[in-house]
């Protein structure tokens, strides 16, 4: 396969205003960026997640059975009933959190030049069952319920008035901050609005101001019209490779319609998200030769809701290919060595 590599452009994202090198000619093909080494599966005997109340785990917050029942379980009852036993998709409180919850909001105070904030807020896992199934190659079903329980923790959390923002994360492989194998998810709840979050609801904000229009329908639209970066769509959501792409093989996952908030997606919208996102990440699986990888939600916040009907929600997912090095780190200007639509080709579905 012979490639055709464009000269080296600066792009400025237009929601975080970022400035990103795309610079495809410092490598001689994309796919000498692909995963040589197999994966290494722990064992299930090992794993603290095969039995995790056996293994010392927290009593679940939540868990959802074969026929897509919630059940919520109330840790007073240590015998937990029979749902426990079939479960496939269980919510516990992280055994070793990064902030833990109080019952009252954090306190806010100054340490000489310094301002901070009480590591107050929620950590919890979203588990699943099998030990070697990532969310690509989970069953429609379970897929759901995993986005399921996502929405329901975040509504249970956002009652929470100490909570301003809460992040929805996935860490697959070591490369990518995962320290069990066994298919896991987070749920992180903050007392602030952290700084990424932050930028992109300015930038949000500043063109909605200018433009009245939603900057992300807008990328939508243009990447639709354009049919270069479209990794795959169905009726209700889509995914591309940015224009402005920070990593190499980044995608970007979009319900269709204008929705804000996470949260208030309907049963559509959000299985029409699930379907795209087990696809994208099968095909950097087997495209790309089974790379880890992060994926996260960018969601308008449950906190000043008016504030933010310009947003957007979506999902990003981040091959671990390249490492930062001295200019990224020096400068903040992210080096993509793999040009947007030479990633798209590679990972069409």
């Amino acid at each position: 396969m012979l490639y055709e590599f464009m000269d080296s452009e600066l792009r400025q994202d237009i929601v975080s205003g970022d400035w990103v090198a795309i610079a495809p000619a410092r490598s001689k093909r994309p796919d000498q960026f692909l995963k040589k080494e197999k994966r290494i599966k722990a064992p299930i005997e090992s794993c603290p997640f095969e039995n995790p109340q056996k293994s010392g785990n927290n009593p679940p917050i939540l868990i959802y059975v074969k026929n897509k029942k919630m059940v919520f379980i109330d840790k007073k009852f240590p015998g937990y009933g029979g749902d426990l036993k079939k479960w496939q998709v269980q919510v516990l409180e992280n055994k070793y959190p990064a902030l833990k919850h109080k019952t009252i909001c954090a306190k806010e105070f100054k340490k000489g030049p310094y301002s901070v904030v009480e590591g107050v807020g929620y950590h919890d896992l979203v588990i699943t069952r099998d030990h070697n199934k990532n969310f690509a190659n989970l069953d429609k079903n379970t897929a759901n319920s995993v986005f399921g329980a996502f929405k329901d923790r975040y509504l249970i959390i956002g009652k929470d008035n100490c909570t301003a923002y809460t992040s929805i994360f996935h860490n697959w492989g070591p490369k990518a901050g995962a320290s069990v194998y066994h298919p896991h998810y987070q749920i992180i709840s903050l007392p602030i609005i952290p700084p990424d979050i932050g930028r992109s609801l300015k930038g949000s904000d500043s063109y909605f101001f200018v433009n009245k229009k939603c900057v992300h329908c807008v990328m939508i639209e243009w990447e639709k019209k354009e049919k270069i970066r479209v990794v795959y769509e169905n009726d209700a959501a889509i995914s591309f490779t940015p224009f402005v792409s920070r990593e190499p093989f980044e995608v970007r996952i979009f319900p269709k319609n204008h929705l804000p908030f996470f949260e208030e997606t309907g049963k559509e919208d959000m299985e029409a998200v699930v379907d795209v996102l087990q696809k994208v990440l099968k095909g950097i699986e087997t495209k790309l030769r089974d790379p880890d990888y992060n994926f996260f939600i960018h969601t308008a916040p449950h906190v000043d809701k008016q504030k933010h009907g310009h947003y957007h929600w979506h999902i990003e997912v981040v091959p671990k290919i390249s490492t930062s090095a001295g200019f990224e780190l020096g400068t903040g200007i992210e080096i993509t060595v793999v040009d947007p639509n030479e990633a798209a080709k590679m990972l069409k579905i």
